[in-house]
């Protein structure tokens, strides 16, 4: 498990901020709390929309100390492992599928000095991950098809997460469970219920219409009430 955090940990994606705004954006959600943020790198070849890369890493790491877990929805990850790091990424998330040498390339990254994650497509299983979980500092379940934000929850989610949940106690890990995708009040509530302890949300944070603070105080109250 990466050390130091909740273990309930709401992580903005960044995606759905104003990149006019961006660094107020961050100080906003720090204001209200946050200690890690998401932050969704896409190349238009492993998914068809197009982000940013480490030049924006590199400016929300001069905006914030918080933990930054770099998603990286693109093709050969490999070649840029160095550049994420030295642009200030904390963790490197990235896909079985982008990855044929997933060992290594996990190995690398912990060499590097940074966390590892995993993202598991809507249909990729997880028992993929069999020969490398003891790597793994986090599973990411994408609870929607990558590559752009503001997607709806796909409803057979839940129960990958519970599938997921427990083979990671099966596996005696302590590696976060992640949930990326359509997160609002209601699918946070769900997926805490579910299993998930590290929940990814955009457009219910940096559009909510009471602004960031309510956003954020509304999916911490729907986590926490899923669990007594």
């Amino acid at each position: 498990m990466i050390v130091g955090m909740p273990r309930n940990i709401l992580a903005p994606s960044i995606l759905s901020a104003d990149f006019l705004q961006l660094g107020e954006a961050i100080k906003a959600c720090e204001d209200a709390g946050i200690e890690w943020f998401q932050l969704d790198v896409m190349d238009g070849h492993f998914v068809p929309n197009i982000s940013f890369g480490p030049l924006v890493v590199k400016a929300c790491r001069r905006a914030t100390d918080a933990f930054l877990d770099v998603h990286l929805m693109i093709s050969a990850p490999d070649q840029y492992l160095e550049a994420f790091l030295a642009a200030g990424a904390d963790s490197l998330t990235i896909h079985y599928e982008a990855a044929p040498h997933l060992h290594r390339t996990l190995s690398r990254i912990h060499t590097l000095g940074m966390k590892t994650g995993v993202a598991l497509n809507p249909a990729t299983p997880v028992n993929v991950l069999d020969e490398v979980i003891d790597q793994i500092d986090l599973i990411n379940v994408m609870t929607v098809n990558p590559g752009f934000a503001g997607q709806k929850f796909i409803p057979g989610s839940p129960e990958k997460i519970n599938r997921v949940r427990s083979y990671l106690d099966e596996h005696g890990s302590d590696a976060h469970l992640q949930v990326d995708g359509g997160i609002s009040v209601d699918t946070a509530k769900v997926a805490a219920e579910s299993g998930a302890n590290v929940f990814v949300a955009a457009s219910a944070i940096f559009q909510h219409p009471a602004g960031i603070a309510a956003g954020v105080e509304a999916l911490r109250e729907a986590i926490s009430g899923s669990q007594g």
